[in-house]
């Protein structure tokens, strides 16, 4: 194991999978189990503010979560615009600065101005960036950062032979963040979907049976400790890494 590995992850991505199950577990409404998954979400980001992570990232709201019921689609609205307001002093206290990635405009305009609102409020904080993916998709990502280089090179600001990786890197929606570091998703399903395809071409996984609302502080310390066991090597050998420390 390098020393590289050891080190806690600065970025650490999460799919918060399984709020629906955990309340018909309990024979509750859906929207039960994803307001109980609301307070996993406060333990959670407070535990990232005691160890010093940089960037928290969390997927909300999927492109593709629009084709569930129209009823749970509203009362997820009418949640992540309640959540918003009433953890807004908590975030602003802890110096945590927000930010939300996603086509936001098909959100209600009452939404998106407590977005803007609420990302001007914590621009300047300088702990914890707690990036909240909402009505993200990976693909729309990549196509958005796509279409943006295309239009420069349409206006000649740049010739194709000068688009690379960085230059799509610099055009997603995470170009100010690290790449995550560690990616977990609860709820036992063993896929990314359509989170941050980009930018988690080297991240380490890490996948668990718990639901997100029994995700709590200890989980998050198990999946860090598999994390700092793992050797990362980014194409290159054992050896080579060896030979850099």
């Amino acid at each position: 194991m390098t020393a590289e590995s050891c080190l806690i992850p600065q970025h650490i991505a999460i799919i918060m999978d399984g709020n629906g199950r955990w309340a018909k577990k309990r024979h509750y409404p859906r929207f039960i189990g994803h307001r109980a998954g609301v307070k996993a979400v406060t333990d959670i980001v407070q535990h990232c503010v005691k160890l010093n992570i940089k960037v928290l990232s969390l997927f909300a709201f999927s492109s593709e979560n629009w084709r569930r019921p129209s009823k749970e689609v509203r009362l997820l609205m009418e949640l992540f615009h309640l959540s918003l307001e009433q953890q807004l002093k908590r975030i602003h206290k802890n110096n945590i600065r927000l930010q939300i990635i996603g086509d936001i405009h098909k959100f209600l305009p009452s939404l998106q101005r407590q977005i803007r609102r609420l990302q001007q409020l914590t621009e300047c904080n300088t702990g914890l960036i707690l990036n909240i993916a909402a009505n993200y998709g990976g693909r729309w990502d990549i196509v958005q950062a796509v279409q943006t280089i295309a239009r420069k090179a349409t206006m000649g600001k740049i010739s194709v032979n000068m688009i690379s990786e960085k230059m799509i890197s610099d055009s997603l929606t995470t170009a100010v963040l690290p790449e995550p570091d560690l990616f977990i998703r609860t709820g036992g399903e063993q896929r990314v979907s359509n989170f941050l395809l980009w930018q988690m071409a080297y991240t380490e996984f890490f996948f668990t049976d718990t639901l997100w609302p029994d995700f709590n502080v200890s989980s998050l310390n198990r999946a860090i400790a598999s994390f700092t066991e793992r050797e990362r090597r980014f194409g290159k050998t054992s050896e080579q890494l060896q030979e850099q420390e």
